[in-house]
């Protein structure tokens, strides 16, 4: 009898594996299919794609960039720097205008340095010498002299000739000396009226 029941079981245990092999697969929950996400690359150096903007009739259309948006408004504003022209010449500014030439003064005739020296060496007071030549030409005092040298005493004035000098000499009269074409001038120098013989004698001895 026992060897009748165990090919029965096992024959019912046969049974039952193939029919839970033969179900319906998808009611099984380990036979769904995963889903898949796809996720598209973004390359970031690609522009972004345009917003959409409305058109008049209301449908939704996308806008290419234009190339003139890419150029900001102060670039395309801003004048151009002007530079030479077609021939390649630029403009020149004028050149410092000369130095005044001042007339020479006559050979024998002592330099104004000279009478100075010869003040001092006297024991007068000819003290804080200085060239002031410049106020004998048109941007000076326009006066026509050779040179001027100006002490805290006296001025000495040297001009190119003896009438030049008497002209000076007379508009000074009082306050000024000449001998040849040397003229003391005492307006500028508190040298008292008493020792400005000396200073005529030491210029007479010069020439």
């Amino acid at each position: 009898m026992s060897h009748r029941i165990l090919p029965a079981v096992v024959l019912l245990v046969v049974t039952v594996v193939l029919t839970a092999c033969g179900a319906d697969p998808e009611g099984s929950p380990a036979a769904a299919p995963t889903p898949t996400v796809v996720v598209p690359s973004v390359d970031p150096s690609a522009p972004s794609a345009p917003d959409p903007v409305p058109s008049p009739t209301g449908e939704v259309g996308l806008v290419a960039p234009s190339s003139a948006a890419a150029v900001p408004s102060s670039a395309a504003a801003r004048p151009t720097p002007a530079g030479p022209d077609a021939g390649g010449t630029t403009e020149r500014r004028p050149s410092s205008p000369p130095p005044v030439v001042l007339p020479p003064r006559q050979a024998d005739a002592p330099t104004g340095r000279e009478v100075v020296a010869a003040f001092r060496k006297a024991g007068l007071k000819a003290a804080n010498a200085r060239d002031r030549s410049v106020d004998c030409g048109p941007d000076g005092l326009g006066l026509g002299c050779s040179e001027i040298v100006v002490t805290d005493n006296v001025a000495v004035y040297v001009f190119p000739d003896e009438s030049s000098a008497g002209d000076l000499a007379e508009r000074w009269s009082g306050a000024a000396y000449r001998s040849g074409t040397v003229v003391l001038n005492y307006l500028e120098g508190p040298t008292p009226p008493a020792d400005r013989p000396r200073y005529a004698k030491v210029l007479d001895a010069l020439r």
